[in-house]
């Protein structure tokens, strides 16, 4: 195995530790997506609409900040991966890369479960939108055919009584 120099191994540690805390914070947006999702499958089985169209507006923001956290995790990704392929890992570097793989396994079962809670929730939903079109094709108008009481043309009175 190769030595490395102090400067090597203090700047793969420094990598390793903004690698570790970017995937917390995806880790932490994962569960918040996953809790955003149940809540909605709760709002679409309650058939609040206005609750549901709330969630999936949080829904887009959280899944626009899984994306642009994402795009900072790939290099830094490739940094650590490409910087410690061989060479000596100190104890707490060690330590560090074993974090960061609970992390990864973390996410990856979050991803997971956030997949299967939106398949889930776009079957709710779907269901509740057929449901919505019949009720909308079985409305009567109680209104339909009548006349508009705007429409009729009857005498109003002109004089007003005057008592002094």
């Amino acid at each position: 195995m190769a030595e490395i120099s102090e400067d090597e191994l203090n700047e793969r540690v420094l990598v390793l530790r903004r690698f570790r805390s970017l995937l917390e914070m995806q880790r932490k947006k994962f569960c918040d997506y996953l809790e955003i999702l149940e809540k909605q499958q709760d709002s679409i089985n309650a058939e609040n609409a206005d609750i549901v169209a709330s969630h999936a507006e949080l829904e887009t923001q959280v899944v626009e900040g899984i994306c642009n956290l994402q795009k900072v995790i790939a290099p830094m990704a490739k940094l650590y991966y490409g910087g410690t392929a061989g060479g000596v890992k100190s104890g707490s570097v060690a330590a560090e890369d074993e974090r960061v793989r609970e992390i990864q396994s973390d996410l990856n079962r979050l991803q997971t479960q956030v997949l299967a809670q939106n398949k889930k929730n776009r079957a709710l939903l779907k269901s509740y939108l057929v449901h919505l079109r019949e009720q909308i094709d079985a409305f009567q108008n109680p209104y339909a055919g009548r006349q508009s009481v705007y429409a009729a043309t009857g005498v109003a009175g002109a004089l007003v009584a005057l008592d002094a």
